[in-house]
């Protein structure tokens, strides 16, 4: 508490009352004086080793979560691990990194990639699923609290259904968007069915949901999710590349997806587990 609020006096802030969420792990620091910005890159410097977020006294629980899944809910990109069994990884995933740091358009890109599979045995989405897509630490426990607490949650990813819906069956997700893989005779055609899943999708997903946007939470990891995380009222990139991380309110780069629990006031007494 003590650095953070040297870190606060010194960018100009006033650094007020401070209180644990859960004693030793999450705690609050009040500052005036200060913009948010300014708040977070004080602290971040200060302490690299614990996750910011900025944010009003108030309204911190949200009614709306919306996710990413790839690198964000399970801890893989699944076209890479795809690519994998077919001795393409190192050149797909390199298309891949560059298009979630926004270096190349996303749709031309997913086009390229998935091109690549063409006259793959469609059994092996679901082999790669068992053998390969595990949860991100936290992602049961999120998801779980969320929908006890009463609100809603959408699961939107670039990635592919065949790996979506039963992530997000397993987690509990009232709703789940993603890309539908083409397949003829058992095998992929090398072609994503139109419309494409993409920043603009994400985005509207949020909006249509219908939910005050301070009310809702968006948390992703690559250059495709910064639409949604900066029209949600509170944006969170998890351990992101850096063009989502500095697009995003907050980012979490040391903890896990139950920081977004805390993000919220949500104290580990009040965590439902899965």
């Amino acid at each position: 508490m003590t650095t953070a609020s040297d870190a606060l006096r010194g960018a100009g802030g006033e650094p007020g009352a401070t209180r644990w969420i859960d004693a030793g792990d999450a705690a609050d620091l009040s500052v005036t004086g200060i913009d948010r910005a300014t708040a977070r890159a004080a602290v971040e410097a200060a302490l690299t080793a614990i996750d910011v977020v900025v944010q009003s006294v108030t309204d911190r629980a949200k009614r709306l979560l919306i996710a990413d899944m790839d690198s964000t809910l399970i801890a893989c990109e699944c076209i890479d691990e795809l690519a994998d069994y077919a001795g393409l990884k190192a050149e797909v995933a390199a298309i891949t990194d560059a298009a979630m740091n926004g270096h190349l358009d996303f749709v031309a890109a997913l086009d390229a990639r998935v091109a690549l599979l063409a006259g793959m045995d469609v059994g092996v989405l679901e082999r790669c699923r068992v053998e390969r897509v595990r949860l991100m630490p936290g992602a049961r426990t999120l998801v779980a609290t969320m929908v006890g607490r009463g609100a809603r949650t959408i699961l939107v990813s670039g990635g592919f259904t065949a790996f979506a819906g039963p992530v997000g069956t397993t987690l509990g997700f009232d709703r789940i968007v993603a890309n539908r893989l083409l397949v003829v005779d058992g095998r992929l055609t090398g072609i994503v069915a139109r419309p494409v899943v993409d920043s603009g999708t994400k985005r509207a997903e949020l909006i249509a949901a219908g939910v005050p946007l301070a009310a809702c939470l968006a948390v992703g990891d690559g250059a495709n999710d910064i639409p949604m995380l900066e029209t949600a009222g509170l944006g969170i990139a998890y351990h992101a590349k850096p063009a989502a991380a500095a697009a995003a309110d907050a980012a979490v780069r040391a903890g896990d997806l139950r920081a977004l629990l805390w993000a919220q006031s949500i104290p580990r007494r009040a965590w439902v587990t899965a």
